[in-house]
């Protein structure tokens, strides 16, 4: 499915993929990653206001970060 390493974290869930009662939308993730000078790969975000959505950035050694929000 992916051709290099990645790292997933999932905004808005546990370790037990339950829903959090608070948490920072992915969206605003995005935003302030790109306000720091980081181009995501990949993005959905723009798709909804809210709900399910992601983002994929790479770190300086090209290992693939994604950002998952399934809620």
């Amino acid at each position: 499915m992916f051709e290099k390493n990645i790292l997933t974290f999932n905004p808005g869930w546990d370790n037990k993929a339950q829903t959090l009662p608070t948490f920072t939308d992915v969206r605003a993730l995005e935003t302030e990653l790109q306000a720091a000078g980081v181009t995501p790969m990949v993005s959905n975000t723009a798709a909804s206001p809210s709900g399910p959505a992601h983002f994929v950035i790479a770190d300086p050694d090209g290992n693939q970060i994604m950002f998952d929000q399934h809620v």
